[in-house]
């Protein structure tokens, strides 16, 4: 009990840790963002966006490979076998130094080929596309081999790193922006900003390695090479492979469609999109990195019970989170944009909404991924999920080689997200015996009444407002008000309910305040 009791306040400090640094980084990222569109011009942005989206498709084998190092780091402090979690993370590091060679070779080559010659980029603008290519190149290669140090960091709960790191982070693209924005040297503008965010990206990786390797045991370099290790971790990031490659077709592959189809300036809108998205999803991204650890933990412990329950209340809260964000920027979309950047290219204010309700969608699966990971029992997961995903990518190339406009792929993105759901659930039925009526009732109706109820007076007040900040504001304090009584009132049980009015500033103090925590904490972990 009590360890569960250690657990909840961990998952609390950790969460708000990281939101510190979200918050900071959210206000900077909104402001650089609309800096960078205006000094670098649409169409430059476009490139960017797009020959860096092209970099990150060399992510496939990396990120599958990142997701079962993280998977097995956690899982061995779950069963508290040092020795064997050192072994893990020296082969893993040793994996990563060869595949990051492999990424350099398939980058210098074939990459360089497919920017040169297929992208859809100005004869005029191309020298300067090749620099932003090979600063991403290696970006991210310093960036893979990083990868066990900060799987590392996420294994062990040290969110205070990520946070005040994230802030230096976020400060540093700053100052970038800055001064790109108003250097009196005539440069090109695009060039310099991405050899500027290459050495601010390997500074960063050598802080988090000389953290890791002072503060962790496990984090030192030693020759090791551990056959079956390699086994459990290749036969898990080999199917790991197919779901990384349909989410990596779903974002970049989908992004070179359109780019393909209708040129940079499409690209700079999903872009804008994006940066959007994940200045709103990084308040439930944030919460899910500090509950990840806790599933797998409790799942290495074989503490059912509470697993069951931290899926289905993270898929809750972490939608409830986005939602109260999602709805009024879904409302006053074209208000934000406008304020935000002044001018901005056809498509970006339906791209917002859809990418939102998209991860509105695939949010609610986050947790029942993280748990089907934690059982490393993923072949036919991955065979049937992964599968499903790569639909996304010949889906969206059938409806642009239709006709219909660039914000359809995202509604098949939205289509294609529901159906996963599905697949995942039935998988842990079957896996682990995870109930999907108890999901369906407790967190996909939930949230489905929760959403119509919370949409009702604000899409009201919408309508019969006129456009400007009256409108605006009175939009964002209904969305406000209306969401959190909703959540509070529809969407959480009696128990939640006391536990989050415990932690606001006008909880009971004493002895009342002492009994109602134990009764709290006891329901919380043990009611469902």
């Amino acid at each position: 009990m009590q360890d569960h009791s250690e657990n909840t306040k961990r998952i609390a400090k950790n969460t708000l840790m990281l939101y510190g640094r979200m918050l900071f980084s959210m206000v900077v990222s909104l402001y650089t963002s609309r800096v960078v569109l205006n000094t670098l011009g649409v169409e430059d942005y476009g490139i960017y966006n797009v020959v860096g989206g092209f970099v990150a498709m060399f992510s496939l084998i990396s990120s599958s490979l990142s997701s079962s190092v993280s998977r097995f780091l956690t899982f061995e402090l779950g069963k508290g076998d040092m020795e064997r979690l050192k072994r893990v993370f020296s082969t893993s590091l040793i994996i990563h130094i060869g595949l990051a060679l492999i990424v350099l070779i398939a980058a210098e080559t074939i990459g360089l080929w497919f920017v040169n010659h297929k992208l859809v980029i100005p004869p005029e603008r191309l020298y300067a596309a090749n620099w932003v290519f090979q600063a991403s190149i290696v970006s991210f290669c310093f960036g893979l081999l990083s990868t066990p140090y900060n799987a590392s960091i996420i294994s062990h709960e040290h969110m205070g790193t990520f946070a005040y790191i994230g802030i230096l982070d976020t400060c540093l693209r700053l100052a970038i922006v800055l001064f790109i924005a108003h250097s009196p040297w005539l440069f090109d503008r695009l060039i310099v900003y991405s050899l500027l965010l290459v050495a601010v990206s390997i500074s960063l990786q050598c802080i988090y390695l000389y953290y890791c390797r002072k503060h962790f045991e496990e984090c030192r370099i030693r020759l090791v090479w551990d056959k079956q290790c390699v086994k459990k971790m290749g036969s898990f990031a080999g199917w790991n492979f197919i779901g990384c490659t349909a989410g990596l077709l779903k974002d970049q592959g989908v992004n070179i469609l359109l780019n393909l189809t209708f040129g940079p300036i499409v690209n700079a809108a999903r872009g804008i999109a994006s940066t959007v998205n994940g200045a709103v999803g990084g308040f439930a991204g944030n919460f899910m990195t500090a509950l990840n650890p806790q599933i797998t933990k409790s799942f290495a412990a074989n503490d059912k019970r509470y697993y069951f329950s931290l899926v289905e209340r993270g898929s809750r809260f972490s939608f409830y989170i986005m939602f109260l964000f999602a709805l009024p920027l879904c409302l006053e979309t074209e208000f934000v944009l406008t304020l935000w950047l002044k001018q901005y290219p056809a498509h970006t204010i339906n791209f917002v909404r859809l990418v939102l309700i998209l991860s509105l969608s695939d949010i609610l699966s986050n947790t029942l991924i993280t748990l089907q990971s934690a059982t490393g029992k993923i072949r036919n997961y991955q065979l049937a999920v992964g599968g499903t995903l790569l639909l996304n990518f010949p889906l969206s190339y059938l409806a642009l080689k239709l006709g219909f406009a660039p914000e359809s792929t995202l509604i098949v993105a939205i289509f294609i997200s529901v159906c996963c759901m599905v697949l995942r659930l039935l998988f842990l039925q079957k896996t682990i015996g995870f109930s999907i009526c108890s999901f369906f009732k407790n967190v996909y109706l939930n949230v489905i009444c929760v959403a119509i109820l919370s949409s009702i007076i604000p899409f009201a007040t919408h309508h019969f407002m006129g456009y400007g900040w009256p409108r605006f504001i009175t939009t964002c304090l209904v969305c406000f008000v209306c969401g959190t009584i909703v959540i509070l009132f529809v969407g959480c049980s009696r128990y939640e309910r006391l536990f989050i009015f415990r932690k606001t500033p006008f909880a009971r103090t004493g002895h009342q305040k002492g009994k109602q925590s134990q009764q709290t904490q006891t329901d919380i972990h043990l009611n469902k």
